[in-house]
């Protein structure tokens, strides 16, 4: 609506008129002098008529371009502000240990900000594009299980299997991170013991099938409305408009997510 009423602001400029009245004499006179003048009235209205036609066809032509280059400019806009919102509580998070760790443990804290340090660069960098490899945002996914492997002081089975036929296509960065980050969030920080998660790809050409499961807590299961999740539909409602699939399961203490892209 918005882009709409910007266009009918547009006016045309103040030449025009007064051009066209010299314009429309001149061919008057012209057509009088060469059809006679009952003619030339019924052969200036056709012309004039088949010209308004062309020009007004080539004037809703440009005004349906720049609508659609604005819903565009509105669409890149929103998805950018939507990148930004991923994973600033676990960077936060991330952050305050590392505070307490660096006086007991030097060694582990450099690591963990070498690790955080590959985190926030491609969250950044090349979070900011359309389009990322595959094996790029699987290398992502890997580093940030191998974070919070150093993270926390228990044991945590964690098992990623992949079946990708191609790592080299294309798909939008930071897509599966909000996944596994709700499974560390809501499962294995609330579990004393005995935490998993297990996530599998299966990629082809056409198609790429995310699946993350995770047992959690059931005392502490609460409606999950967080930003992340809301975030995560938007943007594939955005790039992958009737593309995807979404969709979880609470079956006891497991806790399932599946995501299916077509690309």
């Amino acid at each position: 609506m918005i882009a709409i009423r910007k266009l009918y602001k547009k006016r045309f400029p103040r030449w025009v008129v007064p051009s066209f009245f010299i314009v429309t004499t001149i061919l008057i006179m012209i057509f009088n002098d060469v059809f006679g003048e009952e003619d030339a009235f019924i052969v200036f209205s056709l012309f004039f008529f088949m010209t308004m036609a062309v020009v007004v066809t080539r004037w809703l032509f440009f005004q349906v371009k720049s609508i659609l280059k604005l819903k565009k400019e509105k669409k890149q806009a929103e998805l950018l502000h939507l990148k930004s919102q991923v994973n600033p509580h676990f960077f936060f998070n991330m952050l305050n240990n590392l505070y307490g760790l660096v006086e007991k443990d030097t060694r582990k804290a450099q690591q963990l900000i070498l690790s955080l340090s590959d985190l926030m660069r491609y969250s950044i960098y090349e979070g900011q594009n359309d389009k990322v490899i595959l094996d790029e945002e699987i290398v992502y996914l890997e580093n940030y299980i191998k974070l919070h492997k150093m993270r926390y002081h228990k044991t945590i089975d964690i098992q990623f299997d992949m079946e990708v036929a191609d790592k080299n296509v294309k798909v939008m960065p930071l897509l599966f991170i909000i996944l596994l980050e709700n499974a560390f969030k809501h499962g294995v920080e609330n579990l004393r013991k005995g935490a998993f998660v297990f996530i599998k790809l299966v990629s082809s050409k056409s198609l790429i099938e995310f699946e993350i499961e995770n047992n959690f807590d059931p005392e502490e299961l609460k409606e999950s409305n967080g930003i992340g999740l809301r975030n995560l539909k938007r943007r594939l409602e955005l790039m992958y408009p009737d593309k995807h699939e979404l969709n979880f399961s609470v079956d006891g203490d497991i806790y399932k997510a599946q995501l299916m892209l077509q690309i």
